[in-house]
This record gives structure tokens, sequence and C-alpha cells, in this order.
């Protein structure tokens, strides 16, 4: 039996249940969290109140625990004001739920935001109005209808002018994009937008690369948004593999079982199918983890790991999708020259390594019309 493991050896005494539980639980601060953490704070502390920050990165990666660790410090910063104020909120965190139907449920989303503002009688909600004196109008209306999104999203309003967060922070938040238009992407973004704008409260959509949609469709929200990338491990790059390494280590010696994994010795496998992704790797550790305590919990085995491993085709789809995400992100030496050869600045002002010339071709292609020949000499005379 290893001496030293990270656990905590009483619970190899308790059942399986607490034993996978206390795995779940298990949280690693390792490099990019940790400096996505402080990006998070540094832009909820600077930026202009009414503002979004777009948080994105590849499913798995640790979107969720950043925002519980957050959430979790404001509330230890802000006690004592809290105490003074107790109709304050430190951070308010809801997760946009998926849509049945295709389209995105605001009313469902305002529903969700109240509650979690611990608002009364959120099916009970009207819109004041300023022209009439009818109290009994009103009375009446809250008897006998349901409140509607425009009630909802008065009262959402109100709730978050009282409380007062440091934030709003919006799990999942790819899945405001989903409606049936690009018109309707626009609207859905005018809605968060006008939202942060009205109560002043900074909004933080965090999600999948899906939401790049809403981050370039509109130039005011450009000057009022801020981006962060929520990063996967590369395996081309050396420090960051060792990153990785050191994760796969501080993980197998966290998993509650008599006999300690060497899966620092399998870390390419666990790569390949966890595509350098934390939250990927942990979800299938803990996979492994029931099924070595369902065959008594003695040691976690490579048939555990290979039982409970994410598919190929799932990897290989997950692999595409980041991808796509990690080039829409990506700042390259040539997309900065191209705005600065837009901007009339000189090229060589910054030292670029970019070939000027072949620049200048390709964004004579880019203006060439379809079927417009490309400039050349014609033979002439007899052949």
């Amino acid at each position: 039996m290893v001496v030293g493991q990270g656990f905590p050896r009483s619970l190899l005494e308790r059942p399986a249940l607490e034993r996978r539980r206390y795995f779940r639980d298990y949280t690693i601060a390792h490099p990019y969290l940790v400096e996505v953490y402080q990006q998070l704070r540094d832009e909820l502390t600077t930026i202009d109140r009414g503002s979004l920050i777009f948080v994105c990165g590849p499913s798995g990666i640790g979107k969720t625990t950043l925002l519980g660790r957050i959430e979790q410090k404001f509330l230890e910063e802000m006690r004592p004001e809290l105490e003074q104020d107790p109709c304050r909120l430190p951070l308010v965190t809801i997760e946009a739920l998926s849509p049945e139907t295709g389209n995105f449920n605001w009313k469902d989303f305002y529903r969700l935001l109240l509650a979690r503002l611990g608002e009364p009688c959120i099916d009970k909600k009207i819109v004041p109005d300023l022209q009439r004196n009818d109290r009994e109008d009103h009375r009446h209306l809250a008897m006998h209808r349901k409140a509607g999104i425009a009630e909802l999203r008065h009262a959402t309003e109100q709730a978050l002018k009282y409380r007062r967060p440091v934030a709003v922070c919006i799990d999942e938040a790819q899945h405001l994009a989903k409606m049936a238009s690009g018109r309707r992407l626009q609207d859905q973004l005018d809605c968060i937008k006008s939202l942060a704008n009205l109560t002043e409260v900074p909004i933080v959509l965090c999600g999948h690369y899906e939401l790049l949609a809403f981050r370039n469709l509109s130039a005011q929200l450009s000057r009022r948004s801020a981006d962060i990338h929520f990063r996967r491990y590369r395996a081309d790059e050396k420090s960051e593999l060792s990153v990785f390494k050191n994760v796969v280590w501080s993980f197998g010696r966290h998993l509650p079982v008599s006999e300690e994994p060497d899966l620092v010795e399998r870390w390419d496998y666990l790569y390949e199918r966890s595509l350098g992704c934390v939250g990927v790797l942990k979800l299938w550790l803990l996979k492994a983890l029931s099924a070595s305590l369902n065959d008594g919990g003695r040691k976690l085995t490579l048939q555990h790991l290979n039982k409970t491993a994410p598919s190929i085709s799932r990897c290989e789809k997950m692999l595409s999708d980041l991808r796509d995400g990690e080039n829409l992100l990506a700042e390259l030496p040539e997309t900065r020259h191209q705005l600065r050869v837009r901007l009339g600045l000189d090229d060589m002002a910054y030292g670029a390594s970019v070939d000027v010339e072949k620049e200048k071709t390709i964004l004579q292609r880019q203006k060439r019309l379809p079927g417009h020949r490309r400039p050349s000499r014609d033979p002439v005379g007899a052949g």
C-alpha cells in the first residue's frame, strides 16, 4: 500500500459513494484556470458598468469550475459588506437552458434569474402602468394572468438594480444563440446588451466556441465587451504538455483506491481521449473510478480506462469544433498586417515578418469578383 497519497487514507474505509464524491469535488488550480480566473477578476473590477464579458473555450475545459471559484471568492471578500447590507448579492450565476423547440426561451431565463435573485411570487409579476391609478385593476390582472415576458423582464431589471450584484454570470451561454435566423441572433444580443445597460450590471457570457457568433455582430458591442479565451493544453508545446502531465499526476494521487495508479505512464492515451481539456479528463477518470469501485476499489486499471474512455468519433468531433474556435480567436501576424494595410499604416513600423507583396496579392484576390480573370499577358501574333 502506497503511503503519502493526496487523499485522506480514512476514505478507503468509507462507502464507495463517499469516495466517488470526494474525487468529484476535488479540483486542481492548474495554470490556465488560474490565468483565466485572474483575467476575469481584473475585467470585473475595471470594465465599464453594463458591459459584456465573453469567456469562451472547448467543452469540458472547466468553465463551470471557474464560475464556482470566482463566485466563492467574491462571497468571501464581500462578506463584511454583505453583513451590513443583506439585500446585496456578490455574484449571480445561472445556466442558460438549451431550448426544446429550437428557439431560446426567455421566460424560463428570467424565471431562473429571478429565482437566483431571491425574488418572490415570480409568476405574479406585472408591469406598473404609471398613467393609471386603478389599483384594483392591477390586482385583478395579477390574480387572473400569469406573468408574460414583459412582466418578467421588468421584474428582472428591478431586482438587479435592488440586489446590485458585481456581475451576472451565464453558464452555457451559447444556448442564447439558438434561434431560427441571423436576424433573430441580433435580437438575442440586443436583449442581453440592454439588460446590462439598464441595470448597469456587467454580464459574463461563459460558453463553448459557438458563443463567438455573438462577438462581432455590432461595432458598439465590440467597443464595450471583452474576450477571455479558456484554452486547452497543447501537446505540441513542451511547457503545456509538462503542465498536463502534472495534472494527470495530481489526479492519480487523489483517486481514492488502495493502490495509486501510475497515470503519468499513460499520459499519451489520456491526452488522446481528453484532447488536453482538464474537465474532460476528470470526468473520464471519475467514470473509471466508479468502474473500479464496482470491482472492489483496490486499483484503477487500464481496463477501467478503456471501458469508460470517450469514443474516437466523439473525440474527432470535439477536436474539429475546438480547432475552429481556436482559429477564430487566434491573432496571427498575417491578420494584424491586413488590419494595418487597411488603415494605411507602414508594415515595417512594427517589424512584421510578412511578405508585403504576397499579402497585397492576397488582398487583390479577395477583391476580384467571380468570373474575372487573373491579370496576365495574352499571346499575340501567329503561332
